[in-house]
């Protein structure tokens, strides 16, 4: 009830303090906006505006916010480039021509282009690759750009190349959720050694099983053989790690020391 009250208090005090003569929002906070511009106008007499723009909305037609959780930050801490990547490289065919207009500085007439391209070859995906391109490289830079085509290859196409090349950062952002682990290599250490020193699996014979059943996999590649020794630069990469997955969704980033 006091939040259109409050929020033009706020453009009040930015207005007398600061100078400041527009506030933007979206097309949600118009009633609050036009308060703000009362409130100054009829107090100081300032000619002061508001502008609205359309919401940016998630693939389900939600509001992207904070209180939704679900924003996307440009901050990379917040959102990776990764993050940032997938989310523009998933929007849907009736928003995309509408994102490269809104996020990029390509021409219209390239965009139109690229539109007439992606009607005979929408399998391709073509505009939205090119959104998330121009948008993260814009936000995060070029290296930015190769840092969330690396995570893509490495966590969409299991490419051992790509896992190799990724640095900790960019693995940490790739797999927020991972839990880390330091190990030494022993000689003649095993896929099983492997498993349990990183807590991957439980003792005794179900976390044997768990691998010979097929749930386990390194570096994009599945073992089912828990006395398979671990070879230098197949399931330890070049950069000193092993990313280790068990089940679907559980993974673990292994750091070996003293190579």
């Amino acid at each position: 009830f006091l939040y259109p009250a409050l929020q033009a208090y706020d453009f009040l005090h930015l207005h007398r303090h600061h100078g400041c003569r527009i506030q933007l929002g979206g097309h949600d906070q118009m009633g609050n906006i036009m308060s703000g511009y009362e409130l100054v106008t009829k107090m100081t007499g300032a000619e002061v505006f508001g502008i609205t723009v359309p919401l940016i909305t998630s693939t389900t037609g939600d509001k992207l916010g904070k209180t939704a959780g679900n924003a996307v930050w440009l901050n990379r801490e917040k959102t990776s480039p990764f993050e940032l990547y997938q989310f523009f490289v998933r929007q849907q065919d009736n928003v995309v021509e509408k994102y490269l207009k809104l996020f990029t500085f390509l021409p219209l007439e390239e965009i139109a282009h690229i539109m007439e391209m992606h009607a005979k070859e929408p399998e391709k995906w073509g505009p939205q690759k090119r959104l998330a391109a121009e948008v993260t490289k814009l936000v995060h830079g070029r290296e930015g750009l190769e840092s969330a085509k690396r995570c893509t290859k490495a966590l969409y196409y299991s490419s051992v190349e790509a896992l190799e090349e990724m640095s900790d950062q960019e693995l940490q952002e790739l797999f927020r959720q991972a839990t880390s682990a330091e190990l030494l290599l022993e000689p003649g250490m095993t896929v099983l050694d492997l498993c349990r020193k990183a807590n991957a699996i439980p003792d005794g014979p179900s976390g044997y099983r768990k691998i010979t059943d097929g749930g386990v996999s390194i570096n994009g590649n599945r073992v089912t053989n828990p006395e398979t020794v671990l070879i230098l630069g197949q399931h330890i990469l070049k950069n000193g790690v092993s990313l280790l997955r068990v089940g679907k969704k559980n993974y673990y980033i292994v750091k070996w020391l003293q190579l």
